[in-house]
């Protein structure tokens, strides 16, 4: 009933909108003008309702994510995408929810036969990375350094040491600049190499049972408490198919670690120092993990949703250009009445911004380019479960609903402008493909500018869902907002501050005060740009010598 019920609420928004928009209206201006203008009155809407409390914040395995991916696929085919495979707009994504449970567990640091006092929250925090309930582990734990493989650097910290079985413990960023090689792992810019995500991955491709990782605020870039609050009481979210990861997989707090390490008869900054060279190897530390590993598990199907305008080239539409956008945010968190009992009003996480907007972006959008298709065909791709590690998309990218081999590129929304119009459009990533070049020729098209590069000091290139698709070969990016706003800058700048307050927070809520026109400008941009690659002679390709400047996965 639940189900027919959601489908028939979204089944009569779409309608509605439908009435309201009519393909022939919303497009009259573009068709006029003989292009596609996205149209911010149908982007406000959308933006609107996805951000409303009836979506509850359109949470992973929620009522409000249900419902979200009813709006879509009703919204998809009222703007006249048609389905990618078969009769249907969805992509099933199967995903395990997991929760460790320390009260049932056993689990221990132990050197020489003694458990090292270490209490979970406060000093580790550790899970089941292949969404198994239980592991009895006896681990040997092995010291691994930056844990990277990296031939284009010359760079392998495992040295062909049989870790099989191992728990490998590792330093969270990546090998730093030397005023020999100032350039390094991308000098002061954090490489993919650098994020925890890769590391997991990597203890996996060793064959080790567990991978711990050492955290310090500076290499990490946010304290303990980010780790915790992640860890801690709260249910996390893998994918439940494909390649899983280590049986164990978390953090130890910097004290923890080098105590576990001075136990073990070794000195910590030693081998820091040590992992920062070509010829460390990895180090035994005669110490292991024990005991009993309990984690509560569920399943659960999520969907990504994907709409096609088939393209009008008889040999260019046999390839594709992905728009992409994540639909989840996180959901309602804690009931009424825990939040009257702490004072709070609010427990819907509405995520107007991040990332209702990018979703309305693509809805906006998909309607002016179904009115005036491209030559290469036009994929509309909202994804699922970002916030729990761009998990829809990696799904995507592993069972792709269109031959990785004949997809062109993937231009990503997450988080559009709300402030207002700006001269210059952010486009960090372009510059690793011939993306860059296209993107400043479609900015120069619109009167604006490619927003200046900066060192990537967070990673912020490996985040977003453009990077599944960049780690199967497709040249991909995210779009993001420029910062050089017309008008008053200084009330621009306190609107941003004041945003940096409600990320991730309930507040991150729609509001009907917002000058929509930066916010179309963003998505108008976009659709401008794959456009261009639709159009173009051929696919764009990765500049030589990047480290996904590889040929497309098949």
């Amino acid at each position: 009933m639940y189900n027919m019920l959601s489908s028939l609420l979204a089944t009569a928004l779409a309608t509605s909108l439908a009435l309201a928009f009519p393909a022939s209206a919303a497009g009259a201006k573009s068709a006029k003008a003989g292009r596609p203008t996205v149209q911010e009155a149908l982007l406000r809407a959308h933006l609107a309702f996805l951000s409303s409390d009836v979506l509850e914040g359109r949470g992973t395995g929620q009522r409000g994510g249900d419902l979200t991916v009813a709006y879509l696929e009703t919204q998809a085919m009222a703007a006249g995408l048609r389905p990618v495979s078969g009769k249907s707009y969805r992509q099933a994504v199967q995903i395990a929810g997991i929760k460790s449970l320390p009260s049932e567990s056993s689990l221990r640091l132990e050197v020489d036969g003694a458990a090292l006092p270490a209490s979970f929250g406060k000093d580790w925090v550790w899970a089941p990375g292949d969404a198994q309930a239980a592991h009895a582990l006896d681990a040997e734990l092995v010291f691994a350094g930056y844990g990277i493989t990296a031939s284009e650097e010359g760079w392998n910290d495992f040295k062909g040491q049989n870790l099989k079985g191992k728990v490998l413990v590792m330093m969270v960023n990546d090998p730093q600049p030397t005023a020999e090689e100032a350039n390094r792992f991308g000098g002061k810019a954090l490489t993919y190499y650098g994020r925890w995500t890769y590391k997991f991955e990597e203890a996996a491709r060793q064959g080790a049972a567990g991978v711990l990782l050492i955290h310090t605020t500076p290499s990490a870039s946010y304290g303990w408490s980010v780790i915790q609050n992640s860890w801690d009481g709260v249910e996390r979210f893998q994918l439940a198919q494909g390649a899983l990861g280590t049986g164990l997989q978390g953090w130890l707090t910097d004290d923890t670690a080098r105590a576990l390490f001075k136990a073990a008869g070794q000195d910590l900054d030693a081998l820091r120092a040590a992992a920062e060279r070509k010829d460390f190897q990895p180090v035994a530390l005669k110490a292991k993990v024990a005991g009993d590993m309990k984690a509560a598990v569920r399943r659960l199907e999520q969907f990504n949703v994907a709409g096609v305008v088939p393209g009008t080239d008889p040999k260019l539409k046999d390839e594709v250009v992905i728009y992409s956008a994540h639909w989840d945010h996180l959901g309602k968190q804690g009931t009424e009445g825990e939040a009257k009992a702490e004072a709070k009003a609010d427990t819907i996480f509405n995520g107007a911004v991040d990332n209702a907007s990018g979703s309305a972006a693509l809805l906006a959008m998909a309607r002016e380019a179904s009115a005036h298709p491209a030559r290469r065909s036009q994929m509309f791709l909202w994804v699922a479960a970002e916030e729990q590690g761009l998990l829809g998309s990696e799904a995507y990218a592993s069972a792709p609903l269109w031959p990785l081999a004949k997809t062109a590129a993937n231009l990503n929304l997450d988080s559009l402008n709300f402030i207002g119009v700006t001269r210059d459009i952010g486009a960090k990533g372009s510059e690793r493909s011939d993306l860059g070049q296209m993107a400043a020729a479609t900015a120069q098209a619109m009167n604006m500018v490619i927003a200046e590069a900066k060192p990537d000091l967070s990673g912020g290139y490996f985040r977003s869902d453009h990077f599944s698709f960049a780690k199967v070969g497709v040249p991909a990016f995210s779009i993001n907002s420029g910062s050089d706003y017309l008008g008053d800058k200084a009330a621009a700048k306190a609107k941003m501050d004041a945003y940096s307050k409600r990320y991730h927070q309930a507040s991150d809520e729609y509001d009907p005060s917002w000058d929509l026109a930066g916010m179309t400008q963003h998505a108008q941009f976009t659709l401008n740009l794959g456009r261009m690659v639709a159009d173009a002679p051929k696919m764009p390709e990765w500049k030589a010598g990047d480290a996904f400047g590889k040929a497309r996965s098949k």
